[in-house]
């Protein structure tokens, strides 16, 4: 029996997904959940599985192609009968069959086919000639990268300048996958959602210093950072102030105030950027969420991501600081209402208690909010409660259940 398999929802919000490579091809046997092809979303890389074991008869799109949700992917005859392929492809096969058996001829973009790694990177190879096969890969199972092959192209510092007019030229490509699903995705968030700004500073020296307690405590079993501590203290936070985390509808006629902290991290993803949130953060102690925090920004910057990691956040934080910066203005993740962007933690000079002045680890928070929803009051005393957590921790410690 010959049977379409239609291709579900992916993620939240997801319509269509960019295939990336079919690790089939029409006329293959199959064995039930082999992977079939490799789609990209706006969140990450999917790997499709087969749901029956049978015979490929057909692909409905090329690899770089754009497939869309609850439409046929791929027909798979699901008794394994033979099927009868169209003499263009048996021709095809024929061909690369005689590839096979003489590799002197061979060409370069044949060899390049053989390589793990997307449409695009392969395009930008063959805009400069590239074997592929001299490039290693840093993505999943050796996964070939745009980052390596442009890595691959920097010129050795070593040498001699040969030449001070080598031509240039623009290069133009095609925008698809995270990038182009995001850039909507962002688009209706600020066509949607009347954002407002709050920036505030943090002293986080004290909490620095429980973090280099934590971390010789329990550096042979995860890895602490700032991060798991910063999402503890925000959960805290959302209990005083639940309309935080929560979301309304299409028609903005219902509030509901979600009862599960769904803590975003944006990460900077090798895909682009990704936001996995660990989920229940009320129910999870600080050791449990480091080692989530770990598994996520692992798996976002592979860029293969189980799709329900990034399904239901419900308020996110993006360390911006980690890269550079102090202050910014972030763009809400909707359907969330409030997002925190941290800024680089700097040494300031600050006046104590006795007004004299001593050095203190600041750290600058740029909040943005749906004035739909929350007004400045209310995302300011939030602030402060987050702020009062952060800057004597010990007090987060008393609260925790």
């Amino acid at each position: 029996m010959n049977k379409d398999f239609i291709l579900p929802d992916i993620g939240e919000g997801i319509v269509e997904c960019e295939v990336l490579e079919w690790k089939v091809k029409e006329g293959d046997l199959v064995e039930e959940d082999q992977v079939i092809a490799d789609v990209s979303t706006d969140k990450a890389i999917v790997e499709i599985p087969s749901m029956h074991s049978g015979r490929v008869t057909k692909l409905y799109y090329i690899a770089g192609e754009t497939a869309k949700v609850h439409s046929p992917l791929y027909a798979i005859d699901i008794d394994g009968e033979d099927v009868e392929l169209p003499n263009q492809e048996i021709e095809t096969q024929e061909h690369k069959l005689e590839l096979v058996k003489q590799p002197i001829n061979v060409t370069q973009s044949e060899i390049n086919k053989k390589v793990l790694t997307t449409p695009a990177v392969r395009k930008l190879a063959r805009e400069h000639d590239l074997d592929l096969n001299l490039i290693s890969g840093s993505g999943k199972s050796g996964r070939i990268l745009k980052e390596d092959v442009l890595e691959y192209l920097k010129p050795d510092l070593k040498a001699p300048l040969l030449s001070l007019t080598k031509t240039i030229e623009d290069r133009s490509e095609t925008i698809v996958g995270v990038r182009k699903i995001m850039a909507h995705h962002m688009a209706d968030s600020v066509a949607t959602i009347p954002h407002f700004t709050f920036v505030d500073d943090v002293d986080v020296t004290e909490l620095l210093k429980l973090r280099a307690s934590l971390k010789s405590r329990y550096t042979e079993e995860v890895k602490i950072t700032l991060m798991p501590l910063l999402i503890k203290a925000l959960s805290l936070s959302i209990s005083a102030f639940p309309i935080v985390n929560s979301r309304v509808d299409d028609n903005f006629s219902e509030l509901t105030y979600l009862a599960s902290h769904n803590i975003g991290m944006a990460v900077d993803g090798k895909t682009g950027l990704l936001v996995p949130n660990i989920k229940d953060v009320q129910q999870r102690s600080i050791i449990d969420i480091a080692h989530e925090v770990t598994r996520l920004t692992d798996a976002a910057r592979s860029g293969v991501i189980n799709p329900s990691d990034l399904k239901d956040g419900t308020i996110t934080i993006s360390n911006i600081g980690a890269i550079g910066g102090v202050s910014a203005s972030p763009i809400i993740n909707k359907p969330e209402v409030a997002i925190v962007a941290l800024g680089k933690i700097q040494k300031l000079p600050r006046f104590n208690d006795e007004g004299q002045l001593e050095e203190r680890h600041i750290m600058t928070m740029s909040w943005s909010g749906d004035h739909r929803v929350i007004d400045g009051a209310t995302i300011a005393r939030f602030n402060n409660s987050w702020k009062a957590y952060l800057e004597n921790p010990s007090t987060m410690l008393a609260n925790m259940v």
